[in-house]
């Protein structure tokens, strides 16, 4: 009698215990977890947060359309805090707790902190930002630009008489992989084109850097060798200030263009535009782009700034790695659909070859062998309101070149 007791209260609460855990388990089983990793505060914020923003857009605009697989999108939304290391154990946290896929960083040296978190736990990253190349890992798909789409179209530009003809160069950069090794390619690139090294000069400025009146006398200095061109990849919100001393100093576009290739309309919300008018950015999208799934996106995120009182939302503006994330978090969503699974190994199979009509106005295309997409470049001019105008542009996308032909022994890396 006393074991029928026993046994009766152990059902109970073994039924008990299922019946409180099922809706959890069933509710876990109609969501796809997806990581969202960018710094909300620290130097980088004031790039990275809209890249935050724009991804929970999207997982809201698939989640009303049905979602994935018939399963709703459940973002997990973590931040580094501009804190490399921190990168690190922010993404294994996220793969910790399962999810699919990390949409995030923004600084090479970033990624390159959670690269070995992504190897060892065989998670997936989608990277949105234009970058320095020299690198291809099986668990990144790349959405921004590698050099050839982007650094070495603009130099181009700037040595063309379209573009003022530049004999001088100054690599203005801040202090880490990204501009150094850009500025390496870049180098090799004007070397080869006959700029000798006297005519280069190359600058770095720790994150976070203020005080670029030195560097812009200097620059203003060396320009009276003839005519020159700045190129920069200063990062983060140092940008603020730099562009504040270009205008302090008058120095113009006319005299020394500046060509930026981490600037786009979100950093220039926080600048007096009208002074820098006719200086250059290099991207592969600019929110001034016509055409009609342009003008969806913009209209969409203006709206959804508005709906989730974002600071600013009044002033809300689209950029290149906005887009470029967009595009990476859709072409995931296919993948998947395509692979009837979010298993890593099944989603990275099928997504080479993946298309997207993108807001740059083309069909851009994911490689079969390299991880990068084909993409279009744009070079666009600065103007009064903080929007660009377009200058220059590609006939069509471009294929990535992540490993840089200016470089000795990189010839036969193109594919995985």
């Amino acid at each position: 009698m006393k074991r029928r007791h026993i046994l009766k209260q152990l059902s109970i609460a073994t039924l008990f215990a299922l019946t409180s855990w099922m809706p959890q388990a069933i509710a876990a089983q109609d969501t796809i977890k997806v990581g969202i990793l960018h710094s909300l505060s620290g130097t980088m914020a004031i790039s990275e947060t809209s890249l935050k923003d724009v991804a929970l857009m999207t997982i809201d605009e698939i989640n009303a359309n049905g979602g994935v697989m018939g399963k709703k999108l459940e973002a997990v939304v973590v931040d580094p805090a501009s804190n490399w290391p921190l990168f690190a154990e922010r993404a294994r946290e996220l793969l910790t707790k399962d999810v699919a896929v990390v949409f995030g960083c923004w600084t090479s040296v970033s990624r390159k902190s959670v690269l070995p978190v992504f190897k060892e736990m065989n998670g997936l990253l989608f990277y949105p930002v234009q970058y320095e190349g020299e690198e291809l890992e099986m668990n990144v798909f790349y959405t921004g630009a590698a050099p050839n789409q982007q650094a070495i179209p603009a130099v181009e530009y700037l040595m063309s008489a379209e573009g003022g003809g530049a004999k001088r160069f100054v690599l203005l950069g801040t202090d880490y992989v990204y501009p150094r090794t850009t500025n390496k390619i870049l180098r090799q690139f004007l070397n080869k084109n006959g700029v000798t090294d006297a005519n280069i000069e190359e600058i770095y400025t720790p994150f976070g850097h203020s005080d670029y009146q030195t560097i812009v006398a200097n620059i203003k200095k060396f320009s009276q060798g003839g005519k020159t061109a700045v190129v920069s990849t200063i990062n983060g919100d140092s940008n603020v200030p730099f562009y504040k001393e270009l205008g302090n100093a008058g120095l113009k576009a006319t005299d020394v263009p500046v060509v930026a290739f981490s600037v786009g309309e979100e950093e220039l919300r926080g600048v007096d535009t009208k002074p820098l008018v006719g200086h250059l950015a290099a991207w592969n999208y600019f929110e001034s782009l016509k055409n009609p799934t342009n003008a969806e996106f913009v209209k969409k995120w203006k709206a959804y700034a508005k709906a989730k009182n974002l600071p600013n939302f009044q002033t809300a503006v689209t950029n290149d790695p906005m887009e470029a994330t967009y595009i990476g978090i859709y072409m995931w969503k296919q993948a998947v659909e395509k692979a009837g699974t979010t298993n890593v190994d099944k989603v990275i199979n099928a997504m080479g070859g993946q298309t997207f009509v993108a807001p740059d106005g083309f069909t851009v295309k994911m490689d079969e062998t390299n991880h990068h997409l084909h993409k279009p470049v744009f070079i666009g001019e600065i103007q009064a309101d903080g929007q660009f105008e377009v200058v220059w542009q590609t006939k069509g996308p471009i294929r990535a070149q992540p490993w840089s032909p200016y470089i000795p022994g990189n010839e036969s890396k193109q594919s995985m």
